[in-house]
C-alpha cells in the first residue's frame, strides 16, 4: 500500500486525546489505530509486533545478515490528534495537479488563502489534501505514522543493508504525555528520531524549554455600599496583574528564539481569581528570569494587599533537548544528509513547543525531530501534499540503510 492510501486510511479514523480524563491512553479511540497499525506491521513482515495496555505499538525490523553490531535506531510517530479542534468524521479534500492558489474548504465557508498560508504556492502542481473545513485534518501526526509504516514495509522487501529497526507508535502526544509509558527498555535504541513535523526538509533539535505557572489570589467580597478600606477585588488585582506583564513578550508577539508568557486561562469574581501561564524560552536561564519574575509580581500583591492574598504555584514542563543533542550531533547530519538525498536542502529551525522526541532525549533516547510535509496543524487549515509524504519515506529509507 502506498502512503496516500495509508494516510487516507488513518485519518478516517477518530483518534483525539483529552486532558481531562486521567488515564493512558486518555481516550480508548486511539486502540482503534493501534489495533489496524499493530495488524499491518504484522502483515508486512516485522517482528516482535505488540501492542500494549497503555497504547503503545512495538514493532522490529531485524538487522541484515553482517549487520547485526550497527547501533538499533527507532522511528517514533503518534497516533493522537489535537483536542483543539474536531478529529471526527474526518472529510478530506483531494486536490489533483493543485493551482498554488486559494481553496474553498467544503461548505463551511473558509478559505485555505495564500495570504495566510505563504507556504501554498511552492506547493503547486502536487497533490494537496486539505479538510473540509470542520475538522481538522489529522496530519499532525497521520502524515507520520503512514511515512513510517511505508518506509517501514519498502525495507522488508529491500536487499539494502540495515541495522535493527524499531517501529513506535505513541497515545497523547498532544497533551503531552506521549513519552510517559514510553518502553526504552524493550526497544533498546541508541537514538531516534520523531517523524512530527512541517516542511519535509525539516530536521529540528531545540525546542523550548517550558514550565507552567498557576496564581490564585484571595479577595474580600463585602457589600459594595460598605466596601470602603475593606473589600479586596480579587479579580481586579488579576487583571491588574496580568497587564503588568510585558506586552511585547506574549505568542503574538514573539518569533524564533523569543519566549513569553502565555495567558491560557482567567476565572474569577471578587472573593477569589486565578491565572493560568505556560512560560517559554529557548534559553533555560531566560526561562527562569520569567518564573522570577511572575513571582516578584505575586510577592508585590502581597506587599500591598496582605500575606497570602496570592499564592504561585510553578512546575516544569519539559527541556530543551539541544543541550543533550549537542553531543550526539552525527544523529543530526544523518538526517542532514538524507534530506539531501532527496535534491532537498534540510532546514533547521527552533521548535516553538516540545515534542514526544524532547522528553525521551531526556530519558536516554537522543531523538530529533523529522517533518512530514504536513503545516497548519491543530485546526480546519490543515493541509499536506502527497508527495511531501513520498519524499518522506525516501528520507527515512535512507536513514534506516545509512546508520552506523
Amino acid at each position: 500500500m502506498n502512503v496516500r492510501d495509508r494516510f487516507l486510511k488513518y485519518i478516517s479514523i477518530f483518534t483525539t486525546s483529552d486532558e481531562t480524563t486521567g488515564t493512558t491512553p486518555s481516550t480508548p479511540r486511539q486502540f482503534d489505530l493501534g489495533r489496524l497499525l499493530c495488524q499491518e506491521l504484522k502483515e508486512i513482515g516485522l517482528e516482535d509486533v505488540v501492542l500494549t495496555d497503555t497504547c503503545y505499538v512495538y514493532g522490529r525490523i531485524p538487522a541484515s545478515k553482517g549487520c547485526e553490531g550497527v547501533k538499533p535506531i527507532a522511528l517514533i510517530s503518534h497516533m493522537d490528534t489535537a483536542p483543539d479542534f474536531s478529529g471526527e468524521n474526518v472529510k478530506p479534500q483531494i486536490i489533483e495537479n493543485y493551482d498554488g492558489g486559494d481553496v474553498t474548504l467544503g461548505d463551511s465557508g473558509k478559505i485555505l488563502s495564500v495570504s495566510d498560508f505563504p507556504e501554498l504556492p511552492s506547493l503547486k502542481g502536487r497533490t494537496l489534501i486539505t479538510t473540509d473545513g470542520t475538522t481538522l485534518l489529522g496530519a499532525d501526526d497521520k502524515a507520520g505514522v503512514a511515512a513510517i509504516v511505508t518506509a517501514a514495509e519498502a525495507m522488508i522487501h529491500s536487499d539494502e543493508a540495515h541495522g535493527e529497526i524499531w517501529i513506535c507508535f505513541t497515545p497523547d502526544e498532544e497533551i503531552g504525555e506521549g513519552p510517559d509509558h514510553f518502553e526504552l527498555d524493550r526497544i533498546n535504541a541508541a537514538f531516534g528520531y520523531t517523524v512530527d513535523g512541517g516542511y519535509e526538509g525539516e530536521i529540528a533539535y531545540e525546542n523550548f524549554n517550558a514550565s507552567s505557572a498557576h496564581i490564585t489570589i484571595h479577595g474580600v467580597n463585602v457589600h459594595p455600599g460598605e466596601a470602603k478600606d475593606l473589600m479586596v477585588n480579587a479579580g481586579l488585582i488579576a487583571t491588574k496583574l496580568a497587564a503588568s506583564l510585558p506586552d511585547d513578550q506574549t505568542p503574538a508577539a514573539t518569533e524564533e528564539y523569543e519566549g513569553f508568557y502565555h495567558l491560557i486561562e482567567m476565572e474569577g469574581n471578587v472573593e477569589k481569581a486565578k491565572l493560568s501561564y505556560i512560560l517559554r524560552d529557548h534559553d533555560a536561564d531566560k526561562l527562569k528570569e520569567k518564573e522570577a519574575h511572575l513571582t516578584e509580581l505575586v510577592a508585590k500583591v502581597n506587599e500591598t494587599y496582605g500575606e497570602k492574598t496570592a499564592e504561585i504555584e510553578i512546575s516544569h514542563s519539559y527541556d530543551n533537548m539541544i543541550s543533550v543533542v549537542k553531543d550526539h550531533m552525527e544523529i543530526v547530519h544523518l538526517a542532514e544528509d538524507a534530506i539531501r538525498s532527496q535534491g532537498i536542502e534540510p532546514v533547521s529551525e527552533p521548535i516553538r513547543g516540545g515534542t514526544d522526541g524532547a522528553q525521551l532525549t531526556f530519558k536516554g533516547l537522543p531523538c530529533p525531530n523529522l517533518g512530514t510535509g504536513g503545516y497548519a496543524f491543530h485546526g480546519p487549515f490543515e493541509h499536506v501534499t502527497v508527495e511531501a509524504m513520498e519524499t518522506v519515506v525516501e528520507i527515512l529509507k535512507y536513514i534506516m540503510t545509512h546508520a552506523g
